[in-house]
């Protein structure tokens, strides 16, 4: 089904942000301990100042605004942030498979985040899981360029198959790290680096929502770009964009937005594969269209896998990265079939 005219679309937005904004409050009824849906709805209106208390106990109240609020809306912003930079990297790249954990983006970033926490410790300063996660995903992403490049010209089938390289090495340096270094410090990297939102807590998400929006803002900016480059290099040089130019700053946005989600909720691979090709379904190609669209959906598929991964293996967490691995593996099968 795809959307079309300005009424439509609108329309669509707006669904898309009712459905996200209720089903981050019907989430928070899930997990080891559950809390009716009733309650939660007083404590979340009560919080905002919109209901007054109600029958519920302080440990209820503190279960789902203190631990699963934050958890949640982090999960949106990570699964908003890698669906956005999925969808700019299909389109930078020409290629429907191209996803920050494919191109090597969120290796480098769990390796800078690795390097932080065993050298100088979780709590060597704020910013610095997030920069080091930013100068990993940026250092990658600029091997896997280097790699790729063919005499000033970038393929989009090299990248990728760079990208996969530049991944494997990078996670060997990783696990490397993390077999030579303090075992009381690897295991709690090691359940991080498999992907979660359990270190959420609400003074952690002003700065992934910052920079979500300042990527979105970004990527928009760039949209008609993008647009030249999904018909061809040649075409997009031909209607004055500089291909490298907007490759670049494609790459900067991708690396600073992806490392500053993997230092917070680990390496959380194909959100940003798979949501793209639903968007595009819904609203066609056009960028300006498409990437909010991927952002809305990225988030609501991401929210709803914490929900399973809460509740699967309950009173224990199971790991995010681990369930959209499985899912994520499936689809790139099927969209290696469908290419085939």
């Amino acid at each position: 089904m795809l959307v079309r005219g300005r009424a439509a679309y609108r329309l669509l937005l707006v669904a898309l942000c009712g459905l996200l904004a209720l089903s981050c409050v019907c989430s928070l009824a899930f997990g080891a301990a559950s809390v009716p849906l009733a309650q939660v709805w007083g404590i979340v209106g009560q919080r905002l100042g919109l209901l007054e208390a109600g029958d519920w106990s302080s440990g209820q109240a503190a279960i789902v605004w203190l631990i699963r609020a934050p958890r949640v809306l982090l999960g949106a912003l990570v699964g908003a942030g890698l669906a956005l930079v999925g969808g700019a990297l299909q389109a930078v790249t020409r290629n429907p498979l191209a996803d920050p954990h494919l191109l090597g983006v969120s290796s480098g970033a769990a390796l800078g985040a690795v390097l932080v926490v065993l050298l100088l410790g979780e709590f060597a300063g704020p910013l610095s899981l997030p920069l080091a996660a930013f100068a990993g995903a940026l250092g990658s992403m600029l091997l896997v360029i280097a790699v790729a490049n063919r005499q000033g010209r970038l393929e989009s089938d090299r990248l990728l198959l760079a990208g996969v390289a530049v991944s494997f090495v990078l996670m060997a340096l990783v696990n490397l790290l993390l077999y030579l270094g303090d075992h009381h410090a690897t295991g709690s990297v090691l359940f991080w680096m498999l992907g979660g939102l359990g270190l959420a807590r609400w003074e952690l998400l002003a700065l992934p929502a910052a920079c979500l929006l300042a990527g979105l803002v970004c990527l928009l900016a760039l949209a008609r770009g993008l647009n030249a480059l999904m018909s061809g290099e040649q075409t997009a040089v031909s209607l004055g964009f500089s291909v490298r130019r907007v490759r670049l700053q494609v790459f900067v946005v991708a690396s600073l937005l992806t490392g500053v989600l993997v230092a917070l909720s680990g390496a959380i691979g194909f959100v940003g594969l798979m949501l793209p090709h639903f968007a595009r379904r819904l609203v066609g190609a056009e960028h300006r269209r498409l990437l909010p669209v991927c952002a809305l959906l990225g988030a609501l598929f991401l929210v709803w896998v914490d929900v399973a991964a809460r509740t699967l293996a309950a009173p224990e967490d199971l790991p995010i990265g681990i369930a959209t691995a499985a899912i994520g593996g499936l689809f790139f099968v099927f969209l290696l079939r469908r290419r085939a």
